[in-house]
């Protein structure tokens, strides 16, 4: 059942196939036997699970049931569950047990889905590789010695290992669509304010969105079905209409006006990554897709620029965890400063720290219009660049990052290498614009991703276009030996 999507798997237990806990018992089986190896999860919860299944089921018989009802899923570990710990990935929130679920939980619990657990990330979603958890790395299982992506590189170890039918995961410059790259996976990142972001622990508040991480642009419509809408406890909630996102993926792409950037396709960017993305974009050609190139000239300093935004608001929203109210707090402080020091030193890994500092000094007296000032302005030029674009074009396709998953450790000593990880992502959030990343082919037996940017609010298209383009490619049906 495992290798089933979530769409046929719905059916399946729709139709009395098998029950939820049956379903949900196989996933749990493959957490036990998988999750050393790979380290993707952070709390199994077991018990809740299999309570959920039951729930499911008994709402299945009873002809109560929604289409995500009986599917085992993941949350990333961001997303507060209540009763659950909710840890971020951070020594700081090691000891935090949530009082309250988050929008997106409390949406698929109402929607009868079942939680497996809690999935591993960069701590406080801060990273490119999912290597700055406090929890330790996580593996990638086409390549045990290759990084699976961050900063949801549990959520997408564990879809793609078949561990999980589908995750939630976060993005603030990538870390939806990069992970689903590396990984071979289906990963969405909606529009800035489609998804509430009520109880997902914020990094930078501005350009944080949560999205599914799933096999199939299919799958991936399901899950936004849940997880859009207008939350009133969001003061970033759109209030607009949702569509239904499975309803539009059969719509012809014939006479589509496909925008390719130039400025994806020069210099940083590996040779095979773009040779598997320029068969992509013919094979949308081959289906009646018209290929119009486009420039982003201010693309390129989108990680300039985000590195200035991003850290700015990290340092903001961090500063809430201070070792007096809850979370890590050091021991025998011999005063209140000793307290805030000890407990953030200790309680924060080097990357957090490392973007607390920059996002502080950029924020300080004298230096704020000199970066902070200049980085929003930079972003404004980058939307612009988009509007333009769309003005002439109806998506735009281009690599969703310049390599295949890079070994562990390869560019931990190097953060500007691992920044630059996300040079073709950033732009989207900082224009808050919705894109996806769908498989497009292998490199030396590494997934190769294809990111497609949308105009604000159309994820229905996007999904559509890259379920037209899996109807007619196998990729996203590839699974990593090992784990089949």
């Amino acid at each position: 059942m495992y290798k089933q999507t979530i769409a046929s798997l719905s059916d399946g237990l729709h139709q009395g196939t098998f029950s939820s806990v049956e379903l949900t018992r196989q996933c749990l089986e493959r957490i036990n036997r998988y999750n050393a190896q790979l380290n993707c999860f952070i709390t199994v919860t077991e018990e809740l699970a299999l309570a959920d299944a039951r729930e499911a089921d008994r709402r299945l018989q009873s002809g109560e049931a929604a289409p995500m009802t009986g599917i085992p899923i993941a949350h990333k570990d961001i997303f507060c569950t209540d009763g659950v710990k909710t840890s971020c990935a951070s020594r700081m929130l090691d000891n935090f047990i949530a009082p309250y679920d988050a929008t997106v939980v409390a949406s698929f619990k109402n929607a009868g889905a079942v939680m497996l657990g809690k999935t591993n990330m960069d701590e406080f979603a801060m990273g490119s590789s999912n290597e700055t958890s406090f929890y330790g790395a996580v593996g990638n299982p086409w390549d045990s010695t290759k990084v699976p992506g961050g900063s949801s590189g549990g959520s997408a170890a564990a879809v793609a290992a078949r561990l999980a039918l589908g995750a939630t995961g976060t993005d603030t410059g990538g870390s939806i669509r990069q992970p689903a790259a590396l990984c071979g996976l289906t990963g969405l990142k909606p529009t800035y304010g489609r998804v509430s972001r009520y109880g997902m622990i914020a990094f930078a508040s501005s350009l944080d969105q949560g999205g599914p991480l799933t096999y199939t642009a299919e799958d991936a419509a399901l899950m936004l079905n849940v997880m859009a809408g207008f939350d009133e406890k969001d003061s970033t909630s759109i209030d607009q209409a949702v569509p239904d996102y499975c309803a539009g993926l059969n719509q012809c792409i014939d006479g589509l006006k496909i925008g390719v950037p130039k400025e994806f396709f020069g210099e940083g960017l590996d040779s095979v990554v773009g040779d598997r993305v320029e068969q992509a974009i013919q094979q949308f050609e081959k289906m009646g897709a018209t290929i119009v190139e486009v420039s982003l000239p201010n693309s390129m300093l989108s990680v300039p620029a985000y590195y200035v935004v991003a850290p700015a608001e990290c340092s903001s929203n961090l500063s809430r965890f201070d070792g007096v109210r809850y979370g890590y707090r050091c021991e025998e402080p011999v005063d209140l400063m000793d307290l805030y020091k000890r407990s953030r030193g200790e309680g924060f890994g080097a990357e957090v720290k490392r973007r607390i500092m920059i996002g502080t000094y950029a924020l300080s007296a004298g230096y704020y219009d000199a970066y902070y000032l200049k980085a929003q302005k930079l972003r404004q030029l980058i939307s612009d660049d988009f509007r333009r674009a769309f003005a002439g074009v109806d998506v735009i396709i281009g690599p969703t990052t310049p390599t295949t998953a890079f070994p562990v450790g390869d560019k931990l000593d190097d953060p500007i290498q691992m920044y630059l990880s996300d040079i073709y992502t950033i732009a989207a959030n900082l224009a808050g614009l919705p894109a996806i990343s769908i498989p497009c082919g292998f490199s030396d037996g590494l997934p190769v991703g294809m990111q497609i940017i949308g105009a604000y609010f159309k994820e229905e298209q996007l999904l559509n276009i890259a379920h037209q383009y899996q109807q007619e490619t196998d990729w996203h049906k590839q699974m990593p030996e090992g784990f089949s």
